[in-house]
């Protein structure tokens, strides 16, 4: 008996199994997958319900990771940091964790929370470049533009090809005017990337408030012929030909803005401006009803634009 005990195994039940527990692993790995299903299925908020049924049984890592994501994708942003919290708990030298959840604090306008992540992550390793510049995020946030610069340094060392590390610290520099440092991180940027949208509007802003206006005029075109959908190039070239008094360009490259993005009120707001620079008042306030129409939540800002407008002249949005 012995003998063929220990070949076969004891087959004999085990007395000192909780069968409560074994039903509830059953049920947790039943939840969890059929969230997972669910999920991949586009039924998000089944797959909520299925993720967090589960974590009430068993608080696994990666079922409060999954839960976690289903959140984000459902935009529960507090619930989405609540499970991440409660991840980092587990775990608080998970790097990965930390920094979605510093992303997600980003997201909620919560800078001290996101560099408390971030002080973590370095803490757990130093060598992160992602989680200084998080943590430069952070400090921009908190107006410590100094710290920001000092992470985002720290971050380019680790990783010389950063590209956004490259340019939130050439857009924190040019917020201290500091024109000839920043233009030094966007030509880094621009000679690996020609195109790069954001470096070439930043890039157009520093050459407009310089007074070279035909540079940040070539620096808008390209943007726009790389993408006609850029709406702060038109914003940005519009008030540029206003602010020269090129009222018909403007008005013209607005109306052209317009027919491919009809829905940006932005877009309205200035055409009423040009227009009513030069004297056509209801074409103003036709655009001024419908940037309202198009952005309600921000009439008392149009209506304000507009009056202000007609007092102290045009507002570039050059800075």
């Amino acid at each position: 008996m012995g003998l063929l005990s220990a070949l076969f195994g004891n087959k004999k039940p085990d007395e000192n199994r909780n069968p409560q527990e074994e039903q509830n692993r059953k049920n947790f790995d039943i939840l969890k997958y059929d969230g997972i299903r669910a999920r991949n299925m586009g039924k998000l908020p089944y797959a909520i319900k299925c993720f967090e049924e589960a974590v009430a049984l068993n608080e696994e890592a990666e079922t409060l990771g999954l839960l976690a994501q289903a959140y984000l994708q459902a935009n529960r942003t507090d619930d989405a940091r609540a499970a991440l919290e409660r991840l980092a708990e587990k775990d608080p030298s998970d790097i990965r964790t930390l920094l979605s959840l510093a992303s997600v604090c980003y997201m909620l306008e919560d800078y001290e929370g996101m560099n408390e992540a971030c002080r973590k992550a370095i803490a757990a390793d130093s060598a992160n470049a992602q989680a200084y510049f998080l943590s430069a995020r952070a400090e921009r946030g908190l107006k410590n533009n100094l710290n920001a610069i000092v992470m985002l340094t720290k971050a380019i060392a680790l990783n010389e090809t950063f590209a956004q590390a490259y340019q939130l610290r050439a857009e924190v520099l040019w917020e201290m005017r500091q024109a000839r440092e920043a233009m030094e991180d966007i030509g880094h940027i621009l000679s690996a990337s020609p195109e790069d949208e954001d470096a070439l509007l930043l890039k157009g802003k520093i050459e407009a408030a310089l007074g070279q206006t035909e540079e940040a005029l070539a620096c808008c075109d390209k943007v726009m012929e790389a993408n006609p959908f850029n709406e702060q190039a038109y914003l940005l070239k519009g008030g540029m030909l206003a602010g020269e008094n090129k009222l018909a360009e403007a008005e013209t490259l607005y109306t052209e803005a317009i027919d491919l993005m009809p829905d940006k009120a932005a877009f309205y707001q200035e055409r009423g401006r040009v227009r009513l620079l030069g004297g056509n008042k209801e074409g103003a306030a036709d655009d001024m009803k419908k940037a309202i129409e198009i952005a309600p939540e921000k009439e008392e800002q149009i209506s304000g634009n507009f009056s202000n407008f007609g007092k102290s002249g045009l507002q570039t949005g050059i800075y």
